[in-house]
């Protein structure tokens, strides 16, 4: 188990909590690419390494109760949420032990206990879902806040624009959270829209707007610890555009030419769990031994996920139709 022996205030444990989390998405979307290489893993794969601080820093600064929803790229999300990597590699084995019973895959990831409503694989298609539970949580009276994450290429979708409106009008408690890492697929921002600062999109709805920098989780939880207490006090929407890159390509299946050597080595110096390790070491909060053990057990825990993915049992046949029709 993980030691930590230095004196430290709460804020301090908080922080070394998420550049755990932070390595434990890491090195388990590391091995992930190694079992999709191996064939173990079918379908699609889609890795968050990169964009770590996005969703670590947004959860740092919720609840457990609010809402989470998100797009396919949820990996990340599921594990900062809490949903076990046990769980969350043994759906993408396909395996009855997975989030989703197996049934779900890479792109659908689901943890009704952690309020993590699902990975969605229809580009743009799960933001009026948002908004949809969000208008739940006012209706009932209830204090939630929605987080909804999405990528730069879901503002260019109809359905994405019909939510924000929604929203807007009803003054729903909702947080949309475009993490913006410069591609939708292999196409850049700038080649695809027209208003290259995508927070400006919002501005169209009468809604909050902020950019911030999606590489510092500092600056994520900080910065989103505001919007969501006011948003608990005065229901409203916000829109977050958080820069983020990805360090791989879109999708297993994605060579990444389109970018440059360079470009990718110019990102590579903003990683964010190098930026809070090294604000951690400056500020004497964490030791080089300390992080090593929090990464060898951030390795430990993948690695422990490929086994028990490995050895858990295939969906059984009867179950196919479980949840597709109702009995």
């Amino acid at each position: 188990m993980l030691q930590i022996t230095m004196d430290k205030n709460q804020n301090t444990e908080a922080e070394i909590k998420m550049l755990y989390d932070m390595l434990l998405i890491r090195r388990f979307e590391e091995r992930a690419s190694q079992q999709y290489q191996m064939q173990k893993i079918g379908g699609f794969c889609h890795l968050y390494i990169g964009q770590e601080a996005v969703v670590v820093g947004a959860v740092a600064a919720t609840r457990n109760d609010d809402y989470l929803i998100t797009a396919y790229r949820d990996h990340g999300h599921a594990l900062a949420r809490g949903t076990s990597a046990n769980a969350c590699m043994a759906e993408l084995f396909g395996k009855a032990t997975g989030c989703s019973k197996g049934l779900g895959g890479s792109m659908h990831y689901f943890d009704k206990a952690n309020s993590m409503m699902g990975g969605h694989a229809i580009v743009g298609g799960h933001v009026p879902l948002a908004a949809g539970m969000a208008f739940a949580a006012k209706y009932k009276g209830e204090d939630r806040v929605t987080l909804c994450f999405f990528g730069d290429g879901s503002i260019n979708q109809g359905a994405f624009h019909e939510a924000l409106n929604l929203a807007s009008l009803w003054q729903l408690p909702v947080i949309f959270i475009c993490e913006n890492n410069q591609f939708a697929m292999g196409t850049s921002v700038s080649r695809s829209t027209g208003l290259k600062e995508l927070f400006h999109r919002a501005d169209g709805y009468d809604m909050t707007t902020m950019q911030m920098d999606g590489m510092d989780v500092r600056k994520v939880r900080d910065d989103l610890k505001q919007v969501v207490e006011t948003i608990r006090k005065t229901p409203q929407p916000y829109f977050i555009e958080a820069a983020t890159y990805r360090y791989r390509g879109h999708s297993m299946s994605d060579p990444a030419t389109y970018r440059t050597k360079d470009e990718l080595e110019k990102y590579k110096g903003q990683d964010p769990i190098t930026k809070l390790r090294a604000a951690l070491f400056t500020e004497k909060k964490l030791t080089t031994e300390q992080f090593d053990e929090l990464d060898e057990r951030a390795k430990q825990v993948a690695a422990d996920s490929v086994k028990f993915a490995d050895e858990s049992p295939e969906p059984p046949l009867e179950a196919l139709y479980d949840y597709t029709f109702v009995k």
